[in-house]
């Protein structure tokens, strides 16, 4: 079976939250890992409304240090530690990172507490990777630390098991070497890896928030699978964006065409788009095909 990547958008809006966004929050499944990218305040409420189970997170990406993306932390960490939480916590963030936490842990009277492995990303580049996945970061253009980080799903060679079953081989051994992209023979008969196998394409998912535009993004979020990026201001308000070192819905589209990037999806969304998305949606499709204004609850799988 094909690897699938979830992503449950738990909130969307921008610095002000309004009635039907939350502060910024998304969750990434795939195959036992649950990431969670930056916390914004309110972040526990709306993992129940969708149904989520905050206990099963593995790691938290934060994107930089202002409130409406890290004010759910102390109540997330305490519900965890409530909930009896036994993995291996590990938080990525950009410098500083370290030092907030000390003041977190010194600020709240925590009931209880488990190990947190704290990782500060000081230099761009790959900072995770295991054998199916691997996580790199990038500096932002924003007025304090800010990283954008990307998610890279590695595919593998899979057996065809309509084809395989044709073949009467056995489990074990020789299906292996099939996946590791070897011929075999079997009962004086030889098999081709490329006709009983087939390789899944390479995933590739960016975190793009809160920034300015800046035409160094392009090689970071190159050719991706989904891009997911900051449009706080609607087009036209593109001076305006620069100035608060956020970007427009017309710049996430062009970043989304020079980049190559398959899919856009817009968030950190702006109270100014309220009876406007649609017609906000209509202007960036000339830039780039099929944008998609996320909302809070919004699940999307790639």
């Amino acid at each position: 079976m094909v690897k699938k990547i979830s992503l449950s958008f738990l909130g969307t809006s921008g610095a002000i939250p309004s009635a039907k966004r939350n502060h910024t929050g998304i969750l990434l499944n795939t195959e036992g890992e649950n990431i969670l990218i930056d916390c914004g305040e309110g972040i526990q409420r709306q993992f129940k409304k969708m149904k989520l189970n905050p206990g099963k997170i593995t790691k938290i990406l934060i994107t930089h240090w202002h409130g409406d993306h890290v004010l759910g932390i102390p109540g997330l960490l305490q519900t965890l530690a409530l909930s009896e939480y036994n993995k291996n916590l590990i938080i990525y963030g950009p410098k500083g990172t370290k030092k907030f936490f000390e003041n977190i842990f010194n600020t709240f009277v925590f009931i209880d507490k488990f190990p947190i492995n704290i990782v500060e990303l000081d230099k761009e580049g790959k900072f995770f990777e295991n054998d199916s996945f691997y996580l790199e970061s990038k500096q932002l253009f924003h007025n304090i630390p800010c990283l954008g980080y990307c998610f890279f799903m590695k595919g593998e060679r899979r057996i065809d098991k309509l084809k395989l079953e044709k073949t009467g081989l056995p489990q074990g051994p020789l299906l292996q070497k099939l996946k590791d992209g070897k011929n075999i023979s079997f009962n004086g008969r030889k098999y081709s890896y490329k006709t009983l196998t087939f390789k899944e394409e390479d995933k590739k998912i960016c975190f793009v928030l809160d920034t300015k535009y800046n035409e160094k993004l392009i090689s970071f979020v190159k050719n991706s699978d989904l891009l997911i990026c900051d449009a706080t201001f609607e087009p036209g308000m593109e001076k305006f964006a620069e100035e608060r070192n956020h970007m427009s819905a017309q710049q996430a589209a062009e970043l989304a065409k020079k980049s190559k990037s398959k899919k856009l999806i817009l968030t950190h969304i702006s109270e100014r788009y309220d009876r406007k998305e649609d017609s906000v949606l209509k202007e960036i499709s000339k830039t780039f095909h099929s944008p998609f204004l996320v909302q809070d609850f919004s699940v999307v799988v790639i």
